[in-house]
């Protein structure tokens, strides 16, 4: 135990003063000093052995009262001690401005510093250790020429001063110039050989900075042996074996580093190496008291380096954050370049971090980065912090480099994934499964954290089955398991006692003692917590409520439980027992802004005004003002005293819209993108009447709500439809309400069908609307309201049928019916009016049901004459109907009549057209066989000619007995048409077009005919006979192109027999008796 004997004066006593057990006052000692008139060495010894253990404060006030004038004047003879404390004050200031970060206070010291230097020049100008402490100062202000030349001056005027070139080795070291600096030390151990072996440690140093091992390890080993308790030595091989990294290397290192603290205790490299290795064993007093007493007997910066920043990791694992980076500061300015020692940036980026520097920690990890561009961890925390400064594409960047550096890191998988929860579930979602399957892989348990996030996206993705598996997995084996599966079962509770059924815990304790085991660990309540949730989602309200109470019963200090619980209660319509549990948990945490602001919207249901506000207030003085929510409620509460019913001041009603648009604005002021706010502001714009520039703040919040998969705002599409419904647009009013209807409720929202109704009401739509309030009161029997509705809507149908001047009986039958309906609706009413829950005025009703009484006996008065008239229209338009059956009737058969008679003259008209061409063949034959015999007797033609005469005339006559016979047949055969019975046949006009055409032709033909047959029958040989009988034959045969080719061929053998006959009858003078068979034919 190292200890100083002061001599008391004036005897040959002395006073023992144990070091290391120095009084905490140095007052005490400083008196015991001053009293026997001490050496000012045995002042400098203690004040050195006070800042050997770090006490600063008494080392500073014992050696200031060392050289304070009193001593100066006392101890005048005494120089160098005098000087030895004025240079150890000089160092101690020194010291102080290199660690001091604020530069005003740096410079402060330094100035002491220089002050007790000079004073000590003052006693000495020569004294070379003084020179040697200025150039130390020096150093530590970073006046490196300055303190290479305070030791020349030294050396100037001793060249072999060992300090000094010391000194100068020191400064070339920290210049970087090691071959520099191992030239002086070489130098210096050349000057004098006997130097103690520690000088060859510089050497040493030299060589491990120029690479040079082998060599450094030599030299530290020649220091070993000439010096064998030499610490500086042992601490250099200690160093040089951990290096090798080697299992063996690193327990000799350690023997070493041991050896050489039980050596020294105050060696700042063995200190320093010995606290890292507690730091590590979690010794965290040790590593404190080894790395003060380094920093203490050191001014090495490296060296220094090491201890400031094993102080700093100490404090920082115990979260004293200040003093850890006050220390991570000061390792980093012991060193010029990151590349010396870079862990002391990481720390102090990891400290700044976590006190929002969030600047400073960036520059600190962008240097670690520049020197380990690859470095996964560094790469995290620069996304962390990127994040943090809402520079989000810089930290996706970073992270997803970090998982291609390391596929297989599932830590960076797990920071990318939650880094893309708020910008791409699907993305996050597949880097939060990729992490469970790395950590699988390794055989790692999955944390329930990343389990349960990822079940938060699977619910927020509506993937409900499988957020409940991921949840369950997250859970484990429970309690909760068995009512998940249904093995449990909550007790069946009578209806009187249901509204105590959220705050009953005696079912877990019963299960207790049935032998269950009721456990919930901490770390699994939010993971429990979530599934509840999930569970109301599935509408499996009764097993949430009762993860809600396990968990409550386990933890009751858990507030968002008994909220939760209050939200299925108002749910329920149970205000009572909601209000109860929202204030069970104002209990736990009196000034809890969700339970405040819970309890201020329970109490506005409640329609108490003047408690919401002030909770709301509270709400909103618990977040200072911070909490949105709680200034959105404030806003809120404004607009619905507004716009109350009762009461209604102008003035109190334009203050309230006011100042309801203030806090929505202040809302937005903070957060622009607040969707609520924008919709509130524009619900004051419509309340004044500015619909068009509410009806584009809805539409702006409709379209980025629309672009959110986490908003569901159907408010703004009631909203803009009810601005639709002010302007008029009726239509487009109610189609924005279905649509709002069908999107968000599933089409089972009365409130909204009735806003529907309104609508239809207001443009006069009765039927629609009736049938829109029969939806309604389908999906809420017990509202009274909708009924009253209904009947005033069938009420005003009536009433506006019945003023028509013209109206069917069915629309009067119609009326009475609804009439009907709608007395009947009234009475209903009238009957239940006197519940005042309803809030219906009875007087009201019955004169409604009065009303409507007296408009269902005008209705069936209407009814009756409606009934009598159209009775009569209904005879008339039977009889109307029976003559039109007639006259149709008359119509067809005269139609089937022409029909007829045209198709039998065509018929005729083709049979004629066909015997005329057969008898122009005869007749042709006929003129071709007589003209050879009208060459030999010439007076036979004569006579031929005048029978042929005869028999023309005698034709003639026939001819006409024919026509007479035809028109007979035709006549008959038009009684015949005109018997028929109602017979239909198509209209033909072309038909009947054709036949015209083809008659008046065939009258042509026929004249054409009688004036030629006569030349012909006389055998008159004429030229153009020929000729003329061409197209004749021409048109004869288009009236026949119609018949069929094999016609054409079964009449030509015919004729060729005919042909020969006519040649005999010539030739015995019968020519005429082929006009009389063609005639008797015809």
């Amino acid at each position: 135990m190292a200890s100083v004997y002061i001599p008391v004066q004036n005897s040959e006593e002395e006073v023992r003063v144990a070091l290391d057990q120095l009084p905490r006052d140095a007052s005490d000692i400083l008196d015991i000093l001053k009293a026997e008139q001490a050496p000012l060495d045995l002042w400098l010894i203690i004040a050195r052995e006070y800042f050997k253990q770090g006490k600063l404060e008494q080392f500073r006030q014992i050696l200031e009262e060392g050289s304070s004038p009193e001593i100066d004047e006392y101890y005048a003879d005494v120089r160098y001690e005098r000087i030895a404390i004025l240079n150890a004050l000089g160092a101690y200031y020194s010291y102080l401005g290199k660690i001091e970060t604020k530069q005003r206070e740096k410079e402060e010291h330094f100035i002491l510093a220089t002050q007790f230097y000079n004073k000590a020049s003052r006693i000495d100008i020569h004294e070379p250790s003084t020179w040697v402490g200025k150039g130390q100062l020096l150093l530590a202000k970073g006046e490196v020429d300055q303190a290479f030349n305070a030791f020349k001056i030294v050396l100037d005027g001793d060249r072999n001063n060992v300090p000094s070139l010391l000194g100068q080795a020191c400064v070339e070291f920290n210049r970087g110039q090691f071959s520099d600096s191992l030239e002086l030390y070489k130098r210096a151990l050349q000057v004098n050989p006997d130097c103690p072996a520690a000088v060859r440690l510089g050497i040493g140093l030299c060589r491990y900075k120029m690479g040079q091992f082998e060599k450094a390890w030599q030299a530290s080993h020649r220091v070993l042996e000439l010096d064998p308790e030499n610490v500086e030595a042992l601490v250099a091989l200690a160093i040089l074996d951990l290096h090798t990294n080697a299992a063996a290397g690193i327990r000799k290192g350690m023997e070493k580093m041991q050896r050489a603290f039980e050596l020294y205790p105050y060696c700042a490299m063995a200190l320093n190496y010995l606290a890292n290795h507690f730091f590590y064993t979690g010794q965290h007093f040790l590593v404190e008291q080894l790395t003060e007493t380094a920093l203490a007997v050191t001014n090495h910066g490296p060296t220094k380096s090491h201890s400031y920043y094993n102080l700093a990791r100490s404090y920082h694992s115990k979260g004293d954050y200040d003093k850890a980076g006050v220390y991570y500061m000061a390792s980093v300015k012991e060193i010029s370049k990151p590349q010396e020692f870079i862990f002391p940036y990481y720390g102090l980026g990891q400290v700044q971090l976590k006190m929002g520097d969030l600047k400073s920690s960036l520059s600190n990890f962008e240097k670690v980065l520049e020197i380990y561009p690859d470095n996964c961890e560094t790469l995290k925390v620069l996304g962390h912090i990127y994040v943090q400064l809402g520079q989000t594409g810089k930290a996706l960047e970073f992270m997803r480099k970090a998982t291609k550096i390391d596929p297989n890191d599932a830590q960076a998988f797990l920071d990318l994934g939650e880094l893309l929860i708020s910008s791409d579930a699907g993305a996050a979602q597949d880097c939060l499964k990729t992490a469970r399957n790395l950590l699988k892989k390794e055989g790692q348990e999955v944390p329930i954290d990343v389990l349960n996030n990822l079940g938060i996206l699977h619910f927020e993705k509506g993937e409900f089955e499988l957020a409940q598996q991921t949840f369950r997995e997250a859970l484990g084996d429970g309690v909760w398991a068995a009512f998940i599966d249904g093995k449990e079962k909550a007790p069946s509770i009578d209806a009187d006692a249901s509204i105590f059924q959220y705050k009953d815990m005696n079912m877990f304790l019963q299960l207790e003692k049935e032998g269950h085991l009721v456990k919930l660990p901490w770390n699994k309540v939010t993971t429990l917590f979530n599934l509840a949730r999930l569970l109301e989602q599935l509408h499996n309200t009764e097993t949430a409520a009762i993860f809600y109470r396990l968990i409550l019963f386990k933890y009751p200090d858990y507030v968002d439980a008994y909220l939760r619980l209050a939200a299925l209660a108002k749910a329920r319509n149970n205000l009572h027992l909601s209000i109860e549990l929202v204030n069970d948990a104002l209990k736990v945490n009196n000034k809890s802004p969700n339970a405040l602001l819970m309890l201020g919207d329970l109490e506005l249901k409640n329609d108490d005004w003047v408690k919401a506000k002030e909770t709301f207030r509270a709400a909103s003085e618990a977040t200072e003002g911070k909490d949105s929510y709680a200034t959105l409620s404030l806003g809120n509460w404004n607009y619905f005293a507004a716009i109350r019913n009762e009461k209604r001041n102008p003035k109190l009603e334009a203050t309230h819209l006011e100042k309801s648009k203030e806090l929505y604005t202040k809302v937005l002021a903070q957060h622009s993108s607040n969707l609520y706010a924008a919709n509130g502001a524009g619900v004051v714009f419509a309340e004044k009447g500015h619909f068009d520039v509410s009806k584009d703040i809805f539409t702006q919040v409709q379209e980025a709500a629309s672009g959110n998969i986490f908003v569901q705002m159907p408010d703004v599409w009631i909203n803009l439809a009810h601005v639709y419904f002010a302007q008029g647009n009726f239509p487009l009013a109610v189609k924005m309400y279905q649509n709002c209807l069908r999107k968000f409720f599933n089409n089972t929202d009365s409130q909204i069908l009735l806003y529907i109704a309104r609508t239809q009401y207001e443009a006069e739509q009765w039927q629609d609307c009736k049938k829109t309030l029969m939806r309604a009161i389908h999906l809420a029997p017990s509202n009274y309201t909708l009924r009253f509705d209904a009947g005033v809507v069938m009420q005003k149908f009536s009433a506006s049928t019945l003023q028509k001047p013209k109206k069917s009986v069915d629309e009067v039958r119609s009326t009475v019916g609804e009439l009907e309906n709608a007395v009947r609706l009234f009475k209903q009413l009238s009957a239940a009016s006197s519940l005042h829950f309803h809030g219906f005025d009875e007087k009201k009703i019955d004169t409604h049901v009065e009303y409507c009484s007296h408009l269902l006996e005008a209705a069936r008065v209407h009814l009756t004459a409606a009934e009598h008239e159209e009775q009569k229209i209904r005879q008339k338009q039977e009889l109307a109907r029976q003559m039109a059956i007639a006259e149709e009737a008359r119509r067809k058969a005269e139609e089937q009549r022409k029909f007829q008679l045209e198709r039998r003259m065509q018929e005729d008209e083709l049979k004629r057209v066909k015997q005329q061409e057969e008898h122009f063949e005869r007749i042709k034959e006929q003129w071709k066989s007589s003209t050879s015999g009208s060459k030999r007797r010439p007076l036979d033609i004569i006579d031929e000619e005048g029978g042929h005469s005869e028999k023309r005339r005698r034709k003639g006559g026939k001819k006409r007995r024919k026509d007479k016979h035809s028109r007979s047949r035709y006549e008959t055969e038009e009684v015949e048409a005109e018997q028929m019975d109602y017979q239909e046949a198509p209209e033909n006009e072309d038909a009947d077009t054709f036949y015209r055409e083809s008659t008046g032709h065939m009258n042509e033909q026929d004249d054409e005919e009688n004036a030629q047959n006569p030349l012909e029958a006389v055998g008159l040989e004429d030229s153009d006979i020929e000729d003329e009988a061409a197209p004749a034959d021409r048109r004869k045969r288009a009236w026949s192109e119609s018949d069929d080719d094999e016609e054409q061929q079964e009449r030509q053998p015919e004729s060729s027999p005919r042909r020969e006959n006519s040649a005999d009858v010539q030739s015995d003078g019968e020519g005429d008796k082929p006009n009389g068979d063609l005639d008797d034919e015809e």
